[in-house]
Order: C-alpha cells, then structure tokens, then sequence
C-alpha cells in the first residue's frame, strides 16, 4: 500500500519501540487492520472495526484490554490506554518525515526533452521521480513533488501542488488545487498538541475531475482514494483516509471528514457536511446544506440537519 514517498528506517524491530515486548519481530511496515499482513504492525480502536479485527493476520496488533478479545489467539496484543497517541509516536519512530510537510528542495523546471510528449506552462517545477504520461498539459506555476505519478491526457491548471499522489488516465485538475498534504491530525495532550504523522497517498482513478480550489489530503495509514469518472465542482475538501466511490458527483464547499467511505453514483448538493467514519451507500442523494452524522444506506435521499429522509425533511419543514 505505501508507496516510496514515505521511507521507513531500514531495520525496526518490534522491541525498539516496545522494550516489554521480547520477541525479535521485524516490522515491514504499519497499515490499518484491513490490510495488514503477517509481518505489519496494526491497530484496532474501535468496536466498529471489529468484523476486520476478528480476520487479521497482522503478527502485532495495538489495542486496549476492552477490545482484545475481538482478535484472533495469534496475534500479539500490545494493550495500551490510547491507541492513536500510541500509534502516533510509533510512527513517528518508523517514518521520521511524515508528522510535517517539509518543502521538497530538490524541485526543477520541467524539462522538455525528459518528458517529450508533455506540454508545459511557465514555471513549472518537478521534483525527483515524478513520472507524467503521454499527451498531459501541465500549468503555469504549478508544483509536482517527488515520486508522484500522472496518468496519460491528463490535464493539470495553473498554481497546482501534487505532492504524495498517483493519478490515472484522463483526469482533470483545475487551477489552485492542493492535492497529497497532510491531514488534520493530532494527539491533544497535557501542555502540547502531538502531531499525528500521515503516510498514506492520494490515489485519483481515470477520468476522474476536480475543480479549482479544491483541497484533498492524503491518507494518514490508509490511501484516500477518489474512484473512476467522479467530478468534484470548486472548492470541496476531503480529509484523510476518504474514499469516493465512482460516478459521483460532489457540489461547491462540500466538506468530508475523515475516514468515511461514500458509495458509487452519489450525488451531494452544495455545502453539505458529512461526518467522519461513516459509510453512505450507493445511488444515495443528499441534498444540499444537510448535516450527514449517521450512515446511509443504498438508495436514499436524504436532507436537513441532522439528515434525514427527504420525504420526513419535507414534512416537517411544511410544519
């Protein structure tokens, strides 16, 4: 899942970052419950998860004494009172440039014969690694950092930053779009606020659209993830570990909160919020101006603050 814009230090073993623990565990990398394998470090701190908790195969998991029990007999329970602070400062151990966004200093201007079927605006700087398909536009004044990957016929605007991403074929990015920063994530502690440091991409599926002003952040463990044919209008921003499913479609000053996953064929009206961890499911209409806190399932339309279904909206507005 992580790509090589995150780097771990080459050798972390298990007791290095918990002296308690005595097994000589060699840690590959951290990655969400869902995904992690036999040689991952996981987390698990919410009942919510439990369905993913009850099938990991990860070796070490970090949990509490409340919800151990969810997990499989083989998997070394590390029990601690707060599982994010413990997960921050573990991967603040793992991967020591990701809590802040340091700028990329070995940016360069575009180089025309390194990319001989790409067209460049003035101004535009590239950093290491980055790879651009056939047939891509690229506008004035915009920024590509370090290892990020661009699909073929895609066209980027002007004052773009991408940074932490791959983006497929045909996609659309217009002017002034920051896209792969760092989530809005952090510990608040006695004294001090602990940044959580974010290792997850972007990951924008083909012909995929996303207006200008837009703001989308990478994942924090997992990706955020923007599926095929979706179009977002001007302004929408999406935190980390969002996943948008395909054909969407996503108005003005739409906010997402982290970690929720929305389903294919979604349509959101203007200045809508929806709340972090939910799922909304497919074919789902949510008018604009709602406050979405709960999941949705397939199918609805929905309105208001909180929101509800349409036709209960409309009934007690006539009220």
């Amino acid at each position: 899942m992580i790509s090589n814009f995150f780097l771990k230090k080459k050798t972390i073993r298990i007791n290095q970052i918990f002296p308690n623990i005595k097994k000589n565990f060699i840690i590959d990398g951290v990655k969400p419950i869902h995904l992690a394998k036999k040689n991952d470090l996981t987390f698990f701190d919410s009942s919510k998860y439990k369905a993913f908790a009850l099938q990991s195969k990860s070796s070490f998991c970090i949990t509490t004494d409340k919800l151990k029990n969810f997990l499989p007999k083989k998997v070394n329970k590390i029990i601690v009172k707060n599982v994010l602070f413990e997960l921050a400062k573990v991967l603040k151990k793992i991967y020591t440039n990701a809590d802040i966004d340091y700028p990329d200093l070995h940016l360069k201007k575009s180089n025309s014969k390194k990319y001989k079927f790409v067209k460049f605006g003035n101004n535009v700087l590239i950093g290491k690694g980055v790879k651009i398909g056939k047939n891509s536009v690229i506008g004035s004044n915009t920024i590509l950092e370090q290892n990020v990957s661009i699909g073929k016929e895609c066209i980027i605007g002007s004052n773009v930053i991408i940074k932490n991403s791959i983006l497929g074929d045909k996609v659309v990015i217009q002017d002034s779009c920051k896209i792969g920063q760092k989530g809005f994530g952090f510990i608040p502690i006695k004294g001090q606020n602990f940044k959580f440091p974010h290792i997850g991409r972007v990951l924008i599926d083909d012909n995929v659209e996303i207006a200008s002003g837009c703001t989308i952040d990478r994942g924090s463990v997992d990706d955020t993830k923007i599926g095929k044919n979706t179009y977002l209008d001007n302004q929408v921003h999406i935190a980390h570990n969002v996943q948008i499913g395909s054909d969407c479609m996503i108005a003005g000053q739409v906010g997402f909160a982290g970690s929720t996953i929305i389903g294919n064929n979604v349509s959101i009206g203007g200045q809508a919020g929806i709340s972090g961890h939910l799922n909304i499911g497919n074919n789902v209409k949510i008018g604009g101006g709602s406050g979405v806190i709960k999941d949705i399932e397939d199918n609805q339309t929905v309105m208001g603050y909180p929101a509800v279904p349409f036709k209960n909206f409309i009934k007690n507005w006539k009220k």
